[in-house]
């Protein structure tokens, strides 16, 4: 979806002026949008979720919780079954480009650097965790990692640019195990632990949306958790050598509640949403932000009012991003210190292009661009 989409990776830099412009009169057109939902029935020209139809790639069961904004064209999905698709047309249509053998595989992240080129990461115990590579857009792939440590369990991916990236699972012999590559993800090595502070009982990390490890800029990257008495997050400057974890404002307490997805806009500015995932319990205080790249946060004095598994900031804004859950979408205007619902459509991860394509995909084979 895991990654800082669309918050200053590398492969994202640049900003044009023509394009800060249209964000702006897009962002404007958004904001005034009343706190309800609105979908593509109900959007009247103004920025709105349109569900893509996927009908023809067979995957209305599927639940997509990874994702990658390449651009307003193209993008990737995987998801549960072992499915990944790619479109290359705005979302007209999708190829289903899934691994072969790989049905028994829940892809719950992926990381596309374009059209050919992307890394998927199947979660779970033991050899349930893989990352598989294409450089064809999907008509082939390579198996590049295989966990073998039956304690392990890998949650997300990212990348800080073309070749350099990082994966990371719950703790093993009390601390989060981190892994490495340095050409692309075709091959990889577990870091060294001895940086990494220990885990708090029950702590682990949320595979819920691909967004629960993030990056931005060449070196600076962080990871979130939940499931113990604290919910925190975990910043490395040295690509994943070194961590340093601060506590969160977001409750945790129970392994159902905690930081679920992480957005950063630059080295500095990031946000923090979660909750808890069950439908029948509340999410007090489920957003938070940094201004000093996370040694401190600060709960959001109005936050979403419901769990929210993924989040995202609007490309080319400084103050503006979107949360998505099971319930809704939710957008800021000012940096995560207040949010409100503008939809209630069921998302589980969102991701923004430097080109100001937004994409949102979920369960049942939801799929939706923002459309303005």
């Amino acid at each position: 979806m895991g990654s800082t989409r669309g918050t200053g990776r590398t492969r994202r830099a640049g900003r044009t002026a023509a394009a800060a412009v249209a964000c702006g009169a897009a962002l404007a057109a958004l904001t005034a949008v009343p706190a309800q939902a609105h979908g593509p029935e109900h959007g009247h020209g103004r920025p709105h979720w349109e569900l893509k139809d996927l009908k023809d790639s067979g995957t209305a069961t599927v639940r997509f919780r990874g994702l990658s904004a390449v651009s307003g064209r193209v993008a990737w999905v995987s998801g549960s079954a072992g499915t990944v698709l790619r479109t290359t047309d705005g979302g007209a249509s999708w190829r289903n480009v899934s691994p072969p053998g790989a049905r028994e595989l829940q892809f719950r992240d992926i990381e596309a650097f374009d059209a050919r080129r992307a890394v998927v990461l199947a979660i779970g115990e033991g050899e349930s965790s893989r990352v598989y590579r294409t450089d064809d857009g999907g008509a082939t792939w390579t198996e590049s990692f295989r966990n073998t440590d039956a304690r392990a369990f890998y949650d997300c991916l990212t990348f800080f640019d073309h070749r350099h990236g990082l994966a990371m699972s719950d703790p093993v012999d009390g601390r989060f195990r981190i892994l490495s590559t340095g050409d692309g993800g075709r091959t990889w090595r577990v870091l060294p632990a001895d940086g990494m502070p220990a885990a708090l009982a029950g702590e682990a990390g949320f595979a819920a949306s691909g967004q629960c490890l993030v990056a931005s800029g060449p070196k600076d990257v962080w990871f979130a958790t939940g499931g113990a008495a604290r919910a925190r997050v975990l910043h490395s400057t040295d690509r994943g050598l070194t961590w340093t974890a601060t506590d969160t404002p977001v409750p945790a307490g129970d392994p159902a509640r905690g930081v679920f997805a992480l957005a950063f806009r630059d080295r500095t500015h990031g946000l923090a949403v979660g909750g808890d995932y069950r439908p029948d319990q509340t999410s007090p205080r489920a957003g938070a932000r940094t201004s000093d790249g996370g040694r401190t946060w600060q709960a959001a004095a109005q936050p979403p009012p419901a769990y929210r598994s993924g989040v995202a900031w609007l490309p080319h804004s400084r103050t503006a991003a979107l949360a998505v859950g099971p319930t809704g979408t939710d957008l800021t205007t000012d940096a995560g210190r207040t949010w409100r619902t503008v939809d209630t459509g069921s998302y589980d991860t969102v991701d923004c292009a430097p080109d100001r394509g937004c994409w949102a995909s979920g369960e049942k084979g939801r799929v939706a661009r923002l459309e303005r």
